[in-house]
């Protein structure tokens, strides 16, 4: 299983927010700083643009080309990549995976992404069972029923469960419902037990946060526990 620790950007800083609030948020300082730190364990981080995700369009691209060009950390990256150019933008940056959350339900821009570029990521933001769109502030459908249309498009998904994201209340109860795909967690993770559990249901990979900002678990441990490989 691949840990991914998160760097939620806001106005150039690293964030957290409570429940994917914007109001309710809280620094961290220079995410090129947190970056280089989480590089002595893990290759891959998640960076998501929450200025981007409530604009519609990425705002720190210029903050994300500084992570990859001075850790060279690779980069899965969300928040505002809602128009075929600034997926583009992304990925001449250096970004490895683009998340596609509100966009992906527009099948035939999906369809001619995915044609275009590698490793196009599926966001599916689960609030109640559905999934959230437009930075989480409208629902849209079932959240197994988007995954069943989108499966024939992409082959890697993030699921994250709003309700718990930043809460550090410990991960949502969730059956699997998916196939053979990448599929990550994202959304309360506090304790390496809960990172275990994850495992156990089968996800493939998980996005931890607040936990490790806030010190209730650490990178050392996640990667001696799950096994995934650490930076030679």
């Amino acid at each position: 299983m691949e840990v991914y620790p998160a760097i939620d950007l806001m106005k150039g800083r690293a964030v957290r927010l409570y429940k994917g609030k914007r109001e309710n948020v809280k620094v961290y300082g220079d995410p090129v700083e947190v970056a280089e730190r989480f590089s002595e364990f893990v290759e891959k981080i998640h960076v998501v643009d929450l200025d981007g995700a409530f604009e519609g369009f990425p705002r720190n691209l210029d903050v994300v080309g500084r992570i990859i060009e001075e850790t060279g950390l690779r980069v899965q990256l969300g928040g505002g990549l809602r128009s075929y150019e600034a997926i583009r933008r992304a990925y001449e940056i250096g970004v490895e995976n683009a998340i596609i959350g509100t966009r992906a339900f527009d099948l035939e821009f999906l369809e001619r992404v995915t044609k275009d570029f590698k490793g196009i990521t599926v966001s599916l933001d689960s609030r109640g069972g559905k999934v959230a769109i437009k930075g989480w502030l409208e629902e849209g459908m079932e959240v197994k029923e988007a995954y069943e249309l989108l499966r024939r498009y992409v082959d890697r998904f993030i699921y994250t469960s709003v309700e718990r994201d930043g809460t550090l209340t410990g991960i949502e109860e969730i059956e699997r419902f998916w196939n053979d795909e990448e599929f990550i967690y994202a959304g309360g993770v506090s304790s390496v037990e809960d990172v275990q559990r994850l495992a156990e249901i089968g996800f493939s990979g998980v996005v931890v946060g607040k936990a490790l900002y806030e010190g209730t678990i650490t990178l050392e441990e996640l990667t001696e526990v799950t096994g995934c490989s650490r930076r030679e």
